[in-house]
């Protein structure tokens, strides 16, 4: 973007030497035209400058939103790993105390009671009291009770959405920073008129062209000044 920026203030300047090397006596309504288009000149440099500064800064924004969303998905996924590990350790110490206690072990079976993870230990003890060996009515296991927690799920979980959040962030500024890459573009258009005014004598057509440059100039200042900047 700053390469824009930089090729139309270039461009702004050469289109005021240009216009200094005018008539050698030029009418009081060239005079008027030259100092309105002078101006317009200053306004697309201004402006282009401050486009392409702003459309710059946008686009690190959004790469740094990206790098940052990515790392938050590599950290959710690490924790997802954890709490998956954590949930297959227990559905077995589950299933080795059911064999245990179908068998009449009590002691092996209380054995396998004490190897339960301690955030696990109450959702399996509220399960023990529905009877699950004799009840048929039991829920499946101690995952399907009110009292199971898995921290580590939520925390992948929660970790999962701050990144969506974050990548959302970075498209936004993606969208800012196209917003001033179309200013820009708008500003090389009222760049253009200006050049092209600059070649008539006529009043009519100069004054015309200028005043087209204007008002189109116009539209890039409202959206600089609307624009949301960084």
């Amino acid at each position: 973007m700053p390469e824009t920026g930089g090729s139309n203030i270039e461009l702004a300047h050469h289109l005021n030497e240009g216009a200094a090397h005018g008539q050698p006596h030029p009418s009081r309504v060239h005079e008027i035209l030259e100092i309105i288009e002078a101006i317009v000149l200053a306004l697309v440099a201004v402006t282009t400058a401050w486009s392409g500064y702003q459309a710059a800064r946008w686009d690190g924004r959004e790469s740094r939103l990206y790098e940052h969303s990515t790392k938050l998905r590599i950290q959710a996924q690490g924790v997802q790993v954890r709490s998956d590990q954590e949930r297959m350790y227990n559905a077995a110490n589950v299933s080795d105390w059911l064999r245990a206690q179908a068998h009449g072990e009590t002691e092996l079976a209380a054995l396998f009671e004490r190897r339960f993870l301690p955030e696990f230990s109450p959702a399996f003890e509220a399960w023990k009291k529905t009877d699950p060996i004799h009840n048929p009515n039991a829920p499946p296991g101690p995952a399907f009770m009110p009292e199971y927690r898995n921290t580590k799920a939520e925390e992948a979980a929660k970790l999962n959405q701050e990144a969506s959040d974050v990548f959302e962030e970075g498209t936004h500024a993606r969208e800012r920073a196209d917003d001033y890459v179309r200013v820009t573009v708008m500003l090389a258009t009222v760049l253009l008129l200006t050049a092209i005014s600059q070649r008539f004598r006529m009043h009519q057509v100069r004054v015309a062209l200028v005043v087209t440059a204007f008002l189109l100039l116009l539209i890039p200042l409202w959206r600089i000044f609307t624009l949301p900047r960084t």
